[in-house]
């Protein structure tokens, strides 16, 4: 297994190198700003980069996904119903993707955005169980992502309660990889810890804990941060249907 983190701070996000070393086969996730770290990463890796995934269609910040999928010739990744202009690779819930001895399984986590995708990762030589699972927005290091950005904030909540029972149902040992850290704008108390567990998360993430949807939405609609700048437009130019600014 090969796995390095991007830790980005302008805007504050988090991407993966991640694949088989063995069979020099890899994925991007999350990608953000100048593409030339993932080629270089990849290089001293040796490996080649065989998918760009977004976990969603990102509103606080522009991907870098089709530009690196353009860039090594590999399919840009994105969740089947992704309301996203150009050619992608659709995925669905329970979809594998295979990085040589390292299975990719999608799971279809909406309510941060209804298109969001979680994804859990096996590395076959070491185990037949999933070792870790990269959460994108949904499920961070002390909070889960706020639910207003592409629906209602109330909808969206509802959503994320029952996306989520799919990482309640993990094991406690199964790392959490997420897409944001403290000083993101996509959740209300991130730690600066950009790494955890299903177990830790399961005891000490105060909203993660609740069992009752009516409570889990009055915790979600508490406290919500101002919105990303321009998020609508980020969003839209991301998927594609609007270009970038000048």
């Amino acid at each position: 297994m090969i796995l390095r983190q991007f830790l980005h701070t302008d805007p504050v996000a988090i991407s993966y190198l991640f694949g088989c070393g063995g069979q020099a086969t890899g994925a991007v996730v999350d990608p953000v700003g100048d593409i030339q770290p993932y080629l270089d990463a990849a290089e001293t890796a040796g490996m080649a980069i065989t998918y760009v995934i977004d976990t969603h269609l990102h509103a606080d910040h522009l991907s870098a996904g089709r530009a690196l999928a353009d860039a090594v010739g590999a399919p840009y990744v994105l969740f089947a119903e992704a309301p996203a202009a150009g050619p992608f690779k659709s995925v669905r819930d329970g979809d594998v993707l295979e990085l040589g001895n390292v299975a990719v399984e999608v799971l279809h986590t909406p309510g941060h955005t209804p298109e969001h995708i979680c994804l859990l990762v096996t590395d076959r030589t070491r185990a037949g169980e999933p070792w870790f699972v990269l959460t994108g927005h949904t499920l961070m290091v002390g909070d889960l992502g706020r639910t207003e950005l592409a629906t209602s904030a109330e909808d969206g909540a509802r959503t994320l309660f029952r996306g989520i029972a799919r990482l309640k149902a993990l094991p406690d040992h199964v790392e959490i990889l997420p897409g944001a850290y403290s000083g993101s704008v996509c959740g209300r108390k991130l730690s600066g810890k950009p790494s955890s567990t299903i177990g830790f998360e399961r005891r000490h993430n105060e909203a993660f804990r609740i069992d009752d949807e009516a409570a889990f939405v009055r915790a979600m609609l508490a406290e919500t941060p101002e919105p990303p700048a321009h998020a609508a437009e980020l969003r839209a130019v991301n998927a594609g249907t609007s270009a970038a600014a000048a």
